[in-house]
């Protein structure tokens, strides 16, 4: 499973011109769900997103979790994050966890995620979107639950 983690002051996601999820100060998750992923993958990346310290603390040190500030998490699939370059020009995502399987868990994330009290906001899964963020700092983190990177 992998993730692109950005924090901001605000993001949404449109589907068809309708806003879909929307949040304040938090999370832009973009999540992807491999072929070989399963429970404990979700859990292991919902535990990082929740444990991340990445907001400043009052002496201007990233000590600060998402809880500590109250923030929200904006999740959203991206099977994409799977796609490998490294051979050609046209990226493979062969290591992209098939329809059923990604979403349920994609939903499995969200749901530790909400399980530990944090407020979560969902993309559509499957569906194109359109999403939006203002960053904030920039800080963006990628993980990976196999931890290739």
């Amino acid at each position: 499973m992998r993730a692109v983690l950005t924090r901001v002051t605000r993001a949404n996601v449109r589907v068809e011109g309708e806003i879909v999820g929307a949040i304040d100060a938090g999370l832009l998750v973009l999540l992807g769900v491999a072929r070989d992923d399963d429970e404990r993958d979700a859990r292991s990346i919902a535990e990082k997103i929740l444990g991340l310290r990445i907001w400043n603390d009052l002496e201007g040190k990233m000590n600060r979790d998402i809880r500590d500030v109250g923030g929200s998490v904006l999740l959203v699939s991206q099977f994409t994050l799977l796609g490998d370059a490294r051979s050609g020009r046209r990226p493979s995502f062969v290591a992209a966890a098939p329809g059923e399987r990604a979403r349920a868990l994609y939903e499995r994330v969200g749901g530790e995620i909400e399980g530990a009290g944090l407020p979560v906001a969902y993309g559509r899964f499957g569906a194109t979107m359109a999403v939006e963020s203002v960053n904030d700092g920039p800080v963006t983190i990628l993980l990976d639950s196999k931890r290739l990177f």
